[in-house]
């Protein structure tokens, strides 16, 4: 757990504690105070304080957060009004000190049904050792490096790298250049490259064959489009896409926000999308539209753009690294995954905004449910539900992908050179 950035400050009244938590996860906060203990948890968070004078709950306690800062204010009714509160700048030894514990209790219950004991849900350690929150010290100016949407963010895992490893391989990205990440990336590729697990998947691919066949909602939505356009009838893509009570609900809460991205910047983020639909588009085909807890380590594992906050600079790029990442990590190892990958991309992008919102926004509860890789909806995701729904309807850059199909085959050899060569009339998907 971590001990988040806090300070404190009084009027005659209220007690107000203000807590910095950056990408906590808030859906699951848990505060509690009481005469002189104060509780606060937000998961990767953690704030016990033992306070210099007594506060109340009396209802005019009153909390909010600031989504943008990511800072919690808390106001908390005094038991006395007026009274003075001392010591509210010795942070140190306002944290609760840890109590003594043994490693089994003093007192213990015998002859407790084994299946009671099963059922008694394990409280959540309030006594865990705190350490006060530091700044760096200062010295040489660091290493600054940038990821996330658009590459704005920097500095976000200085901090939360223990509780993210599962997250993202590449390994203390605030220092990590975009170069050497990509080098590191190839690397490790190289290294779980499994050509007998390539093999086996291209000679029995029974269950590959079947997963191939499976139909997303965005195919006969496409082919509607393209009836659509035969008839020479002007349809909006939004009377293709239908988004359900619960999509609208997340897009309710949503921030409205603006993008000042520059033209590198909005290359940047043009393929970073493609990069992740590509990937949820396997992820979607293999489970045939149900999730399940592989869901989210799919979505991610396969974007190198989430997964090592690779910057592309081109759509061959893009293509390359996820199809690498196809014969290299998932259960499912062939390359007909990735050619079909691609051609839902393609279909989802020409449905237009509404289709690509819809998907983003399933991604977003994916990320959502999964702990805890829900800080990828702070890094990308989210900004790109927002972003998505601000841009021009019509992508000119969509000619380029396009164009890329035409090419999709040649990049089987590029997307590993030590694959054996298995193309044949009978490898070709239909």
């Amino acid at each position: 757990m971590i001990t988040p950035d806090f300070e404190l400050s009084q009027d005659p009244d209220f007690l107000t504690v203000i807590i910095r938590v950056p990408y906590a996860r808030v859906s699951e906060l848990d505060l509690f105070f009481e005469g002189e203990d104060f509780k606060f948890y937000a998961k990767p968070y953690f704030l016990r304080l033992t306070l210099p004078g007594r506060v109340v709950e009396d209802g005019r306690e009153k909390a909010s957060y600031d989504t943008d800062k990511g800072v919690f204010t808390i106001q908390l009714p005094k038991e006395s009004p007026g009274q003075y509160f001392e010591g509210l700048d010795m942070l140190t030894s306002l944290l609760a000190p840890k109590k003594s514990r043994t490693a089994k209790p003093l007192v213990e219950e015998i002859g407790v049904p084994a299946e009671e004991e099963e059922e008694e849900e394990e409280e959540f350690d309030w006594e865990i050792e705190q350490t006060l929150y530091k700044e760096a010290a200062e010295g040489p100016v660091p290493l600054q490096c940038y990821y996330g949407f658009g590459n704005l963010r920097s500095g976000v895992f200085q901090r939360l790298q223990d509780e993210l490893s599962d997250v993202i391989d590449v390994k203390d990205p605030d220092q990590t250049p975009t170069d050497e990440r990509k080098m590191k990336r190839l690397e490790a590729e190289a290294a779980k490259f499994d050509p007998d697990h390539y093999l086996a998947d291209f000679f029995e691919d029974e269950a590959i064959q079947h997963i191939l066949k499976y139909k997303p909602w965005w195919v006969d939505a496409h082919k509607k489009m393209m009836a659509l356009q035969g008839e020479s009838q002007n349809h909006g893509s939004h009377t293709l896409v239908i988004f359900s009570d619960e999509e609208r609900e997340q897009l309710r809460k949503f921030t409205n926000k603006s993008y000042l991205l520059d033209k590198t910047s909005r290359h940047l983020v043009y393929l970073g999308l493609i990069d992740i639909l590509l990937a949820y588009c396997y992820e979607i085909r293999v489970n045939e539209g149900d999730k399940n807890v592989e869901s989210s380590w799919n979505v991610r594992k396969l974007s190198a753009t989430l997964c090592w906050l690779e910057c592309f600079t081109s759509i061959h790029d893009v293509l390359v690294s996820f199809g690498r990442r196809v014969v290299c990590y998932p259960l499912y190892r062939h390359f007909g995954l990735v050619t079909r990958a691609f051609n839902d991309t393609v279909m989802i992008l020409q449905l237009g905004r509404a289709a690509v919102l819809k998907c983003l926004l399933d991604i977003h509860r994916i990320f959502r449910e999964s702990d805890p890789a829900y800080i990828l909806n702070d890094l990308f995701i989210t900004d790109y539900c927002i972003w998505i729904q601000k841009i021009n309807p019509v992508w000119s850059g969509l000619s380029s992908v396009d164009g890329a199909l035409s090419s999709l085959e040649c990049l089987k050899v590029e997307s590993h050179p030590e694959a054996p060569d298995t193309r044949s009339p009978t490898s070709t998907v239909g």
